[in-house]
């Protein structure tokens, strides 16, 4: 005769504290990459929100906004980050700066992925002819230095806005085609894309249910690194004049209409200097991360 036992008592649930699911909860993990982001949102939230909460017109060139001898005015309580030579509100530039510097920098690495991409899933997946004679053109494009390609390129047309997004973007989609050639190379000649053509799956197909999904993660790597790149780019062509035109506020024309004053008031040059550096090194600490959560194998490789 069996002696019936008492079941034995459920432990009660731990409720683990919440985490945010994916790569999202993934890079919050991280310090360096969690720095990376809030600095993004930060600029990104001031650079939005500019019209609303400047202090004056990035352009406006305030009565008191110079000493008697007509040198820029030192951070004030008035000008938290001081003025520029013509007596107008740096911090206020800044942050329309901020608009100009962020809008360029995503809008030319964004064109810039899909032409480097489009380029290489091309060569990749088709090879051929086509595929050489692509990749051919983007080893020429390598050859030269990107500096002094995109210099050479803004000098020909009129700066503006746009035609700074065109040119970065021109220089910049090489090293994407040279990489996602690479992953599409050796994805075109893996087993289950043979077993799919040996079915009989079109191209369409293998490229838009297998391929692309593949390389997503390195669209998406490139996407976030790249706009450090372009970034810095545009720094640089404003800085040497041919970038974005006065009056229009970037980041790289505020130093260069105030570097004669860098000894004097080296606040004109050390500010926007100082959210270049943040704003390049952010989105690299969030690409790094990426890299290394998308991609595992590449983690410590670079």
């Amino acid at each position: 005769m069996s002696v019936a036992t008492a079941p034995e008592p459920v432990p009660a649930a731990r409720h683990a504290p919440f985490q945010p699911p994916g790569i999202v909860g993934q890079l919050l993990r991280r310090p360096l990459a969690l720095f990376g982001l809030v600095v993004i949102l930060a600029i990104v939230v001031l650079a939005v929100t500019a019209p609303w909460i400047v202090p004056f017109d990035p352009n406006e060139q305030t009565f008191d906004g110079l000493t008697l001898e007509g040198s820029p005015l030192a951070p004030n309580a008035r000008f938290w980050l001081g003025t520029d030579l013509l007596g107008r509100d740096l911090l206020s530039r800044l942050l329309y700066g901020a608009r100009t510097s962020l809008l360029i920098g995503i809008a030319a690495n964004g064109i810039a992925v899909a032409i480097g991409a489009f380029v290489g899933i091309v060569a990749g997946f088709f090879g051929g002819i086509v595929g050489a004679a692509l990749m051919r053109f983007t080893d020429l494009m390598m050859a030269f230095p990107a500096l002094l390609l995109a210099i050479v390129l803004a000098a020909l047309f009129h700066p503006s806005l746009w035609i700074v997004v065109l040119v970065i973007a021109m220089v910049n989609w090489v090293q994407v085609a040279r990489i996602i050639y690479t992953e599409t190379r050796s994805l075109a000649q893996r087993e289950f894309i043979e077993a799919e053509r040996g079915l009989g799956a079109g191209n369409a197909r293998i490229l838009f249910r297998h391929v692309l999904p593949h390389l997503l993660s390195t669209v998406v790597v490139w996407g976030t690194l790249g706009i450090s790149t372009t970034t810095l780019l545009e720094a640089t062509l404003s800085y040497l004049g041919i970038g974005v035109q006065p009056p229009t506020p970037s980041w790289g024309n505020i130093i260069f209409e105030n570097q004669t004053y860098f000894t004097s008031a080296p606040w004109l040059v050390f500010f926007p200097g100082l959210v270049i550096i943040l704003l390049a090194l952010s989105f690299n600490l969030v690409g790094d991360a990426l890299r290394d959560i998308l991609d595992p194998t590449q983690k410590g490789r670079h």
